[in-house]
């Protein structure tokens, strides 16, 4: 983030506007990634991510491609919120006297965050995966009805049934299922992205202490999480096909992170870890850019300008 001192309230302000934005502008590329993902060796539908696009606007409309964002955006506003809060929060406590922190001081920042925002992440990634991938299956029934039998006559599900389906068949603990894969994709992700972006911005910085011009934070924003992403997607598809309720009937089920591992190996090879890799790149990079911008204009400080103050 940036070194200037920002207020909690106005941190969690930029966090949500940055989500919202984000989530908006690249939520049909996230679709393609689940279902890209989600996707087995004898029920594949989608060849690339333009042609998964073009066949759920074919089959489900525009809107279509926005499967599971009513979820997103609900939920993305805390999650980037703690996340972005949360390590601004650890990098003030690790840092001594204002000085530059060191790298590892840097990554344990990244860590705390990426441990803090899995509170939200997990339910909410939980319920997006349900809803972006019922399109997927739908169309499996139709077109390839040999390997959807355990899905034959699924209606498509909103976010409060899953989530009442969910607390009553197993408690809150339905909604954290995949937690620990989270925790394995998001920790890496905050590790690598955080202490990335602020030593890409630093050397965009006007001078020893100037602030770095907002297409330095945006771009830096942009490099760092798509880097991230790459390097976390193999973790992002274990923990969408854990996630994942439904499948066709050719479709593995799994246990547990190490189960998923190996049978991904077995049938798939190594290359099935990098399902989606792109996409997610294409979803994080602009998705963070515009975060570091939103930070920069200091929109959280700006609409905090226009509520009164206490005794006043």
């Amino acid at each position: 983030m940036a070194d200037k001192q920002i207020s909690l309230p106005a941190k969690l302000i930029n966090g949500g506007i940055a989500g919202l934005i984000g989530v908006t502008c690249v939520f049909p590329i996230d679709l393609a990634k689940t279902r890209l993902q989600n996707q087995q060796n004898g029920s594949r539908l989608y060849s690339s991510m333009s042609d998964c696009l073009i066949k759920t606007i074919r089959s489900e409309g525009y809107f279509g491609m926005y499967r599971g964002a009513a979820v997103n955006l609900t939920l993305v506003t805390p999650e980037k919120a703690i996340k972005l809060a949360a390590n601004d929060f650890f990098r003030y406590h690790l840092s001594k006297d204002g000085q530059k922190l060191t790298l590892l001081k840097e990554m344990l920042a990244g860590c705390g965050a990426g441990t803090c925002q899995v509170i939200v992440t997990t339910p909410m990634e939980m319920l997006k995966i349900q809803l972006q991938d019922a399109g997927r299956l739908e169309a499996q029934r139709k077109l390839m009805p040999e390997a959807a039998g355990r899905s034959v006559g699924a209606k498509s599900p909103t976010a409060m049934q899953l989530t009442r389906d969910l607390l009553r068949s197993k408690g809150i603990a339905g909604l954290y299922k995949g937690l620990g894969a989270t925790l394995l994709r998001d920790v890496p992700f905050s590790i690598i992205y955080f202490p990335l972006f602020a030593n890409l911005n630093d050397l965009g910085k006007r001078g020893a202490e100037g602030p770095a011009p907002f297409y330095v934070s945006f771009i830096s924003g942009c490099i760092a999480g798509s880097t991230a992403a790459v390097a976390v997607n193999p973790v992002d598809v274990i923990k969408t096909r854990l996630q994942s309720l439904s499948r066709g009937s050719q479709e593995d089920t799994y246990t547990g992170v190490t189960d998923c591992i190996r049978k991904i190996l077995q049938r798939e090879g190594p290359t099935a870890f990098l399902k989606g890799a792109y996409c997610r790149a294409l979803v994080i990079a602009p998705l963070f850019g515009i975060a570091q911008v939103v930070y920069f204009l200091g929109v959280g400080e700006f609409i905090l300008s226009f509520l009164p103050k206490r005794g006043n």
